[in-house]
């Protein structure tokens, strides 16, 4: 297929965020933010152009080369259903995210005191465009050399405030990440070996036995990528970064790199064996439990949200692991298809509202001075807005309807129960994962009436206003927890 329009409007997107790095690290400091928003701005467009062009073209999966080497595809770009819509929410989301920081990254801010600094607006705009890429990429290269990136943003993001707990947590997120991608380089070199290309579709083509690997190299990528036990201790521990950093890396962003990852291989991998999808499912119910049990004692916001977010990851993979089990059986092409579908909606759905989550914990830290959830209360009747979001925020990840992720929860399930038919093992994991989505909806609940009821507590009380750029996004992300599960929904078909 010909370079046309999509292409252009993709590779633009990718490429604006590292343009407006370049610009912001010539301009004096003042221009930082500007400039990052800017470009995050301009790119955000792009992408839902993109979107646009897909979809009044006739909404027809198109793969197109982009970089050559020596007659082998190195870097190509998809544009499907999956891709567009994904790349909608990373990118706009680092979008409002940067209007955010804005406000956030102040002296004004009572728990982190900090005047805006070039270097975290600089590795902002770098991280967003390598997430476009991440998305769009078609080739396990391309995959794998913007994985890389976002990982080295991160350490550079995590470890922003250069304390030794911050520069050690970087440190851990960088090498248990880069450990992970190692999955990742041996699905390509094989690949290549195989099928003489990196284009992951090449993937369909390979024995059982080869495909297998291929395929378990790039889940380990993406376990690690996206904090699954074992690999999840980086997760908790980076924290440690500004909370802006913690809304968008590891609620919205980097932590969706993994499971995208292993979603497009899946996608392109035809026939799945059996043995993955079973890896994928298991290793998910393991961590979704250990992540439930790790956050009920957490009263830190940021570090209930960081378990939080290892537990809901985990419902993704289970998904993805339910539609590869389902793929393999016999008049299960349906429930594979909704498995599948609901796993990506989440990847969708789950990122607006953790991120909303991550930033009202921002908004905490900015107003009160704190995020320790037990010196919070009457928070609704101190600061309404934060108060609306937050609850809009715990209901979406306890997948209360009309929320976001209530839509994608309850495709995994359906998916889940009609493969478990067949399947009495397959039909407990699904159990379970019930079970664990109407416990999590208790313990948000129980915050939620911690924090937003009575009389406002000391804490609260002595708080200073809310900035406006602040709630400001929220609205805007209040809106998208309501409305993005119906549309991921649709556009998902």
């Amino acid at each position: 297929m010909s370079f046309g329009i999509e292409s252009l409007l993709g590779l633009l997107a990718i490429v604006v965020p590292f343009v407006a790095t370049f610009v912001l690290l010539l301009l004096p400091q003042r221009w930082a933010k500007w400039v990052c928003i800017s470009g995050a701005a301009l790119s955000s467009l792009l992408v839902v152009l993109v979107a646009w062009t897909f979809a009044t073209g006739g909404a027809q999966t198109a793969v197109v080369p982009v970089l050559s080497l020596g007659g082998v595809q190195v870097l190509g770009f998809v544009f499907d259903k999956v891709s567009t819509l994904l790349a909608c929410a990373f990118v706009v989301i680092g979008l409002l995210v940067s209007i955010y920081s804005v406000a956030y990254m102040s002296p004004n801010n009572r728990e982190h005191p900090d005047a805006p600094r070039r270097r975290f607006y600089a590795y902002l705009s770098i991280f967003i465009g390598a997430m476009a890429g991440v998305v769009y990429a078609s080739t396990l290269i391309g995959m794998l050399v913007f994985f890389e990136i976002t990982g080295a943003c991160s350490w550079g993001l995590i470890g922003y405030y250069h304390t030794p707990t911050a520069t050690k947590a970087a440190m851990k997120a960088m090498i248990i990440t880069h450990i992970g991608s190692l999955g990742l380089v041996l699905a390509a070199i094989m690949t290549f070996a195989l099928a003489g290309t990196f284009e992951t579709t090449a993937i369909a083509g390979l024995a059982d036995g080869p495909k297998t690997v291929v395929l378990l190299g790039i889940l380990f990528a993406a376990w690690a990528k996206s904090a699954q036990w074992p690999l999840y201790m980086w997760l908790p521990s980076a924290m440690e970064a500004p909370t802006p950093v913690s809304a968008y890396l590891h609620g919205a962003s980097m932590v969706k790199v993994g499971v995208s990852v292993f979603a497009r291989a899946l996608l392109c991998a035809g026939t799945i064996p059996l043995a993955v999808g079973w890896t994928a499912a298991v290793g998910a119910l393991v961590t979704m439990l250990f992540g439930f049990l790790m956050y009920l004692p957490q009263t830190d916001m940021k570090r209930l949200l960081a378990f939080s977010t290892i537990a809901q990851l985990a419902y993704i993979f289970m998904g993805l692991g339910i539609a590869a089990i389902a793929s393999a059986q016999t008049g299960a092409g349906a429930a594979a298809s909704l498995a599948f579908t609901g796993a990506v909606s989440h990847i969708f759905n789950h990122a607006w509202a953790k991120t909303l989550f991550f930033l009202v914990a921002g908004s905490l830290s900015f107003t009160l001075g704190t995020r320790m959830l037990p010196k919070i209360r009457g928070l609704l009747r101190a600061y309404p807005v934060t108060g609306v979001a937050f609850a809009f925020a715990a209901l979406a990840i306890a997948g209360v309807p009309p929320m976001n992720c209530f839509f994608s929860k309850f495709q995994i399930f359906a998916g889940g129960f009609e493969a478990g038919m067949a399947n009495p093992l397959l039909l407990a994991f699904v159990v379970i994962m019930i079970l664990e989505t109407v416990a999590t909806f208790a313990w948000f609940l129980h915050w939620m009436g911690q924090c937003l009821m009575g009389e406002p507590s000391e804490t609260v009380s002595a708080g200073q206003p809310l900035p406006a750029a602040m709630a400001g996004v929220f609205v805007v992300l209040m809106v998208m927890v309501v409305v993005s599960g119906p549309l991921s929904a649709t556009w998902l078909g």
